[in-house]
């Protein structure tokens, strides 16, 4: 019986972290020395974290699975990162920033992690500067700020279209000065494959060699897991095609559970499908939202010529153009939190009015913002994301394409909503421990801060928050009471056994030798988690895909081709081992979304909603995190545990961004 215990600490929601640090247990410099750390990714959560703990004194391993930590996925993140530095002197502050994110997340998320992170954002801001993160800035030389989804002020710091990108080489920066210093390790082309469990404890890991195909022992005193979400598990996402859930798997099948899977993020603002050989999507940052105005054409004809490639978007006159965002949400308009934007061109679209050849898009225009303030200034803030259009598309939303009775109509973009982000993760309490000892999870591939949606901007927040300045204060209260532990032996019988599973499950795979590429099965996989775990969920839908979940699995294990042998490279196995964990991935998510009969965030039963169309949450019988158990065997369904949530400081309403 697995104990859920969130860690809360006691008091005022503004005084829990201050008070927690004020009475947590510390590490003395000396002893620090004779600590290991292992940590899995080089993100913007675990390259922080290796960093800070590198920098503390702690002997840290780092472990990624590509061939530089410049390389993680953070590097994608283009809008920007939030913090409460009121620099607008719009209204902002830390407790609004924190009503934000948990009113953004339909009210699903932890009081106490949220404040937390609204609390810490400043401080990240001053970090990334000191590091020399080229942050826009004012004529004055001020920080500038733009809007995000889900909020009235402007608070989001950004550097172009490329601020994850700057933002990681920041924390690059710091890791490598600790890798020369010698108190962190690095090693690339790495993927952790298992958890080791020595007495009830995380204490090291199994890797495989991505170059040599041999699998290695790490042991350490704690484990660290910043491996990111699972959205690859639809196959097409907005994710770089590397990104997996295998570590995060590997350690809920050793008793980690697993926290809210059915709340997955469909960003809006994504380069539509263009076919069936497509294997990722290409996100077009939420930034655009602030300048670009969707729409959709008033006239059901206008629509069919559009599919039919008749005319095009800017031979649509303004009086005959549906800027539905506008319409139904007034007070925040093309700002709305994502899922709230996705549903919205969703509802377009299934009613026949989408834009393109497949009738699954919408218009983002910037004629109006390109008249307002320049072509000069709208290229400034997002010329490197309509070079990337343009690179892929061949049509230029800069150009002017047309000008009807005087007024000037540019190339609109075309988008559609697209995976994007996991707000589901492994379960973590207030210290961001697992219910496996010694085992932590930060950034993305924890559960903690978002809720049932994410808000835009906040993805860099919480990934440098938990790894600058929430874990390096919690893991010592872990570690304080491990310094008499000697450093482990990696010839231990449990580093033995969980090796030989591995290598049993590995030789198991290569012995399938069927027909079906690890492609084509995967394809096949996200076709059914987009189709009945997408945007719109039914009861009946949901158990439709469980039961093809399980098909997709036999299918795999009897019909799967791996070329080549284990020895050595071998990138299709590599991708196999990571296919084999998102059926079981997509199974939580499936089993998940059927459990919870209400419509919250990035989570819609389209048997839960409202006469509008909107999200209908059920607060009486689904005001909690549901915790998943592993039952020994990936073919068993998952046993569900609760964690009350308890609101102090917020009350609990209905999410309204009309007026």
């Amino acid at each position: 019986m697995i104990k859920i215990d969130s860690k809360i600490p006691e008091g005022p929601v503004a005084e829990k972290w201050t008070n927690y640090k004020a009475h947590q247990k510390l590490v003395n410099p000396a002893n620090k020395r004779r600590l290991d750390i292992i940590v899995v990714g080089t993100g913007l959560a675990g390259a922080s974290a290796a960093a800070s703990l590198g920098e503390m004194g702690f002997r840290v391993f780092n472990f990624c699975i590509q061939d530089s930590p410049r390389r993680a996925h953070s590097i994608a993140a283009q809008g920007g990162i939030n913090a409460a530095k009121n620099y607008q002197n719009d209204g902002d502050s830390v407790y609004r920033l924190f009503y934000d994110t948990v009113k953004g997340g339909d009210y699903r998320a932890r009081e106490a992690n949220v404040y937390r992170l609204a609390e810490v954002s400043n401080a990240i801001i001053d970090q990334c500067v000191a590091q020399g993160v080229p942050f826009a800035r004012e004529y004055g030389g001020t920080l500038d700020n733009r809007s995000f989804g889900g909020a009235q002020v402007s608070r989001t710091f950004y550097a172009k279209g490329q601020t994850g990108q700057q933002l990681l080489l920041g924390a690059y920066s710091a890791l490598s000065r600790q890798v020369n210093v010698g108190t962190v390790k690095l090693y690339t082309r790495y993927e952790m494959q298992d958890v080791v469990i020595v007495d009830g404890r995380a204490r090291g890991i199994i890797a495989k060699n991505l170059i040599t195909g041999e699998l290695e022992r790490f042991a350490a005193h704690a484990v660290v897991i910043a491996t990111g979400g699972y959205g690859n598990a639809y196959f097409l996402s907005t994710n770089a095609m590397g990104c997996n859930c295998t570590a995060a798997i590997s350690c809920y099948r050793k008793g980690a559970v697993f926290a809210n899977p059915a709340y997955v993020q469909i960003h809006p603002t994504c380069i539509p499908v263009h076919g069936d050989q497509q294997s990722k999507l290409t996100l077009m940052s939420e930034s655009l939202r602030n300048d670009g105005r969707i729409w959709v054409p008033k006239k059901k004809e206008d629509a069919v010529k559009l599919q039919k490639g008749e005319i095009k978007g800017s031979d649509i006159p303004e009086e005959d153009r549906d800027y539905y965002l506008e319409r139904r949400y007034p007070a925040f308009g093309n700002l709305v939190p994502r899922d709230v934007a996705s549903r919205a061109a969703k509802e377009r679209c299934d009613a026949g009015f989408g834009v393109n050849n497949t009738g699954l898009a919408v218009f983002l225009d910037f004629s109006e913002a390109i008249g307002r303030l320049g072509i000069d200034v709208v290229l400034q803030r997002y010329g490197n994301l309509f070079d990337m259009y343009e690179e892929i598309t061949d049509v230029n939303p800069g150009e002017l394409a047309k000008e009807i009775s005087g007024v000037k109509y540019y190339n609109p973009m075309m988008i559609y909503p697209a995976i994007h982000y996991t707000m589901g993760g492994i379960w973590v309490d207030y210290e961001l421990q697992t219910t496996i000892k010694g085992l932590f999870a930060i950034g993305e591939c924890n559960f903690s801060d978002h809720g049932a949606n994410r808000l835009g901007a906040s993805a860099l927040m919480q990934g440098l928050a938990d790894g600058y300045f929430v874990l390096p204060y919690t893991i010592q209260n872990y570690l304080a009471d491990q310094i008499t532990v000697p450093r482990f032996s990696i010839d231990l019988p449990e580093f033995a056994e969980a090796e030989k599973a591995i290598q049993a499950k590995i030789d198991k795979f290569m012995k399938i030798q069927g027909k079906e590429s690890v492609d084509s099965i995967h394809k096949k996989l996200g076709h059914i988690m987009w189709e009945y775990m997408g945007m719109g969920r039914t009861a009946e839908g949901l158990k439709e895909g469980i039961a093809k979940l399980k098909d997709i699995r036999k299918e795999f294990e009897t019909n799967l081709f791996i070329p080549g042998s284990k020895e050595g490279m071998n990138v299709e196995l590599d991708k196999a081992i990571r296919l084999y964990d998102f059926i079981t991935m997509g199974e939580l998510v499936a089993y998940d979304a059927l459990n919870r009969n209400e419509s919250c965030g990035g989570h819609f039963r389209e048997e839960y909603q409202t006469e509008e169309g909107e999200a209908l949450r059920d607060d009486a019988n689904f005001f909690y995190v549901a915790c998943w158990e592993y039952q020994g065997d990936d073919e068993k369904a998952p046993v569900l545990y609760k964690e009350p949530l308890v609101y102090e400081a917020i009350k609990v309403q209905t999410r309204n961004y009309k007026s």
